[in-house]
């Protein structure tokens, strides 16, 4: 693994409907924020969405003037290889060490060589002690 850095996710809830979506990354886009990586659950009436962006402190004041209900949480983000096995070995040093994986979500194009993985467990320094 190359880099492992503890880095600030947004949970931003929003009505489960057409375009909110949009109008949030279209607001995001104006303010110049790239988002790096992405999660939606839904429910019925709302959807979560997780993200790690490139300016979490100016998406966060987006997200408030939208009205929209914004957490923040810190996740370890890190760049895997892409290949077969690497979330399996991963999840494997974190059994071995004792760590839960709360949630976890990642990227990658079908043809680099890496990719990045979120992470959320219940010990951030461990966690990255297992991986490194």
């Amino acid at each position: 693994m190359s880099r492992i850095a503890i880095q600030p996710q947004l949970s931003v809830f929003l009505d489960n409907r057409p375009g909110m979506l949009a109008r949030m990354c279209q607001a995001l886009a104006k303010a110049q924020i790239n988002i790096i990586a992405l999660s939606i659950l839904e429910a019925v009436d709302h959807a979560v969405i997780r993200m790690v962006v490139d300016k979490s402190k100016e998406a966060e004041q987006v997200l408030a003037n939208m009205h929209a209900l914004v957490q923040r949480h810190d996740v370890i983000v890190m760049d895997v290889p892409n290949q077969v096995g690497t979330l399996a070995g991963i999840a494997e040093r974190l059994s071995a060490a004792g760590i839960n994986i709360e949630y976890a979500y990642c990227t990658s194009a079908p043809s680099p060589s890496a990719g990045s993985i979120v992470l959320r467990t219940n010990n951030f320094e461990e966690t990255i002690n297992a991986l490194s």
